[in-house]
């Protein structure tokens, strides 16, 4: 071994210089804790093995150590010095989890404390959040190696290298390391109706009325949840207990919603039955459980307009024979609504987060008025949702990002409705502001490197994929099995940020114009390009503009740290910057219409931040220049007051309480796809959400 002035890197990342005599020693006391002598002349053929260049790591000069020992035959020197070695990793990684155990106990909040994947849904700080945290390393490593054996399988070691390089320099991010779990998914509840969750594991039956509907429903959703590792969207359940209802009522229940429907001493009416079991069931759902490290589950649900419900559920049949009602259905979709706009006056509901699904003609006019004028009109009150425009029922988005179009929208007696059951199996993200300001710097194409990039990632999406496959054939994947979800048609999820922060890299404005256009159909056309290329009859690819609730941050603060130009602290989920204040609510729904969105396949939702609330015909004014302008996917997002001392909740803005006049006051709104507390985000989300800019009303004119 040439023996040079080098630079070597620590485990904590730090460099330091490269010391022969450290190396030597530590032979030296292997062979002594064998009791095994050794001269200058063996330990200079161990050394003569070793391939030490500049900026290696401690680690891979300990491997070469190894290999070398045994190489000269001293394999019970060898052996002492990898127990050596173990015995060491064992005890820093309990220094580094009792400093974690101190570090998360002393901080601010559960979402703060997190040193993996922050998440404000964790609302308290206690021992079973922490007891949730200890193990996510293990399971990263865990992860990391399932997938690296796989690839050397498929693809050969050097793409595993290069994979394990790009992750761990930060061009690219490997969403959920920290659960085995497949990633989120949008599932058809026909298997529960049919048999029950016995399929999945649960004890049980089919539900036969109204009560077991909501009881039931309630238990298969944690299960369900209990083996996602994102969201659970349930787009039938509205649909589903329409239905139940009838059977006990009558189809023609919501005409007489105000008939007494019992004989208690309560004499409740049909429709106190009903919000009761609203209550029931979405008070149940936002409580955390045990099952995902004492969260609540991501639960989703879809609204729908006439035509969109006859495109998706118009050969949809029940056990029984009959087919879905839409009267009942609609009834039942606006008094869930105006039910939970006003519940969460009472209290804090993160759960369900809604999409309502509008089908549009050429004009940008909704089809089905009543639903547009519904929708409006919902917003107006307050209320916060997700809306869905299409020009066809094609495609649903089920969950809080997911745009999935519809492959099979027929009818199974098995499985239900097929256009329901989609989602994302894993999820892959390009740090597209490391990337291009990598290919820059290095004088590179930017667009011809990021095709490597993008190429990794399917290799590495399609080795996942093989794993999950063989999860399955071991029967660990019961909601496939039992036909909750389809494997077939979820996909593996390109997901990118940091797409702003690399086009104010390359000087562009991020305003509705050519240059930035051009820049962003560029990357994503690439992007959907590659994803052309290697779906195949068994396996489906999309790109998402991902939410990025934790890992903008991360993005941004590695970056920086590496000596790249980022001009913010937590990177952008949206095509525009959520600051600037300088452009309209109109220039808003342009930079997320059609020219900029069409190659985004997964989805990308706009988040239209307000001051306060618009009437309905604004409402209606902006849904048509969504339509128009091809925004398919969008909320208003209006901070909500929640007084810190008298707990009153105003869905307005305000910086006083109306009910007591206390300005101790905390905001809900949405991190990223969700309701929560702004003080429930980790203190890097809080203070990007002082940054946001809300829009004036009016300013869309």
């Amino acid at each position: 071994m040439e023996i040079k002035n080098f630079t070597i890197t620590k485990r904590d990342g730090t460099k330091d210089q490269f010391s022969l005599d450290k190396i030597m020693n530590a032979i030296v006391k292997a062979f002594d804790s064998v009791n095994v002598p050794a001269d200058l002349g063996t330990i200079s053929k161990i050394l003569s093995h070793l391939d030490i260049k500049d900026d290696i790591k401690v680690e891979d000069i300990q491997n070469q150590v190894e290999e070398a020992l045994m190489r000269e035959g001293h394999y019970k020197v060898a052996k002492s010095f990898m127990l050596y070695r173990q015995a060491h990793t064992e005890d820093r990684e309990t220094l580094a989890k009792l400093q974690f155990l101190s570090d998360y106990m002393e901080s601010a909040n559960a979402a703060t404390a997190s040193k993996f994947d922050a998440n404000a849904n964790v609302e308290h700080k206690n021992i079973a959040t922490l007891i949730g945290e200890l193990p996510k390393s293990n399971f990263i490593r865990l992860n990391r190696r399932l997938l690296t054996e796989r690839i050397k399988k498929m693809y050969g070691k050097e793409l595993a290298d290069e994979y394990i390089d790009k992750l761990t320099h930060h061009f690219i991010y490997k969403n959920d390391e920290t659960s085995l779990a497949n990633y989120c998914a949008s599932i058809t509840m026909y298997p529960w109706l049919i048999s029950g969750t016995t399929a999945i594991g649960g004890n049980s039956t089919a539900p036969t009325n109204l009560k077991s509907f909501a009881g039931g429903f309630i238990n298969m959703v944690f299960m369900v949840s209990s083996m996602l590792a994102g969201a659970c969207a349930t787009p039938e359940f509205l649909m589903y207990m329409n239905y139940f209802i009838g059977k006990e009522y009558g189809k023609d229940y919501w005409q007489h919603p105000e008939q007494q429907a019992d004989l208690s001493l309560k004499k409740r009416t049909i429709d106190k039955v009903i919000t009761d079991y609203f209550e029931q069931i979405v008070y149940s759902l936002n409580q955390p459980t045990g099952a995902r490290n004492y969260q609540a589950v991501f639960w989703n649900v879809a609204y729908y307009d006439k035509y969109y419900f006859q495109s998706i559920f118009g050969e949809f049949y029940f056990p029984d024979g009959s087919q879905p009602d839409w009267d009942g259905l609609s009834w039942l979709q606006k008094r869930f609504m105006k039910w939970f706009n006003q519940e969460r006056t009472k209290t804090l509901l993160t759960f369900p987060v809604e999409t309502m699904a509008l089908l549009v003609d050429e004009n940008g006019e909704c089809k089905d008025k009543e639903w547009g004028d519904f929708t409006a009109e919902m917003y107006s009150e307050g209320h916060s949702f997700f809306t869905y425009m299409s020009d066809n029922a094609d495609s649903l988005s089920s969950c809080c990002r997911l745009r999935n179009e519809i492959t099979d929208n027929g009818f199974s007696y098995t499985l239900g409705a097929g256009g329901v059951s989609t989602g994302s199996k894993s999820v892959l993200t390009i740090n597209l502001n490391r990337c291009v300001q990598y290919a820059v710097n290095h004088k590179i194409d930017y667009l011809e490197y990021l095709a490597g990039v993008i190429d990794l990632c399917h290799k590495v999406q399609l080795a996942y994929n093989e794993n999950l496959k063989e999860l399955q054939e071991h029967g660990m994947l019961p909601l496939f099995d039992a036909g909750y979800i389809n494997i077939g048609r979820q996909y593996l999820t390109i997901g990118i940020n940091g797409l702003v922060e690399a086009a104010e890299f390359m000087g562009l404005k991020i305003t509705p114009n050519e240059d930035y256009k051009h820049f962003v159909q560029g990357i994503l056309g690439l992007i959907e390009k590659y994803n052309k290329q290697y779906r195949s009859k068994d396996v489906m690819f999309n790109c998402e503009m991902i939410p990025a609730e934790n890992v903008g941050v991360k993005h941004a603060k590695w970056d920086r740290e590496d000596g790249y130009l980022v001009p913010r602290d937590c990177y952008n989920s949206y095509f525009y910057v959520v600051e600037d204040e300088s452009l309209s609510v109109i220039d808003k729904f342009k930079l997320h219409g059609a020219p900029y969105i069409e190659h985004l396949t997964g989805g990308s939702a706009l988040h239209m931040n307000l001051d306060e609330h618009l009437s309905k015909q604004q409402y209606l004014h902006l849904l048509k220049v969504a339509a128009q302008e091809g925004c398919n996917y969008f909320t208003f997002n209006i901070p909500n007051t929640v007084c810190n001392d008298c707990g009153h909740i105003d869905k307005r803005y305000l910086h006083e309480c109306p009910h007591c006049h206390s300005k101790n006051v905390d905001y809900m709104t949405r991190i990223i796809g969700y309701l929560k507390r702004v003080s429930n985000f980790s203190q890097a989300r809080q203070e990007e959400a002082a940054r946001r800019y809300y829009a004036h009303a009016g300013a869309h004119k």
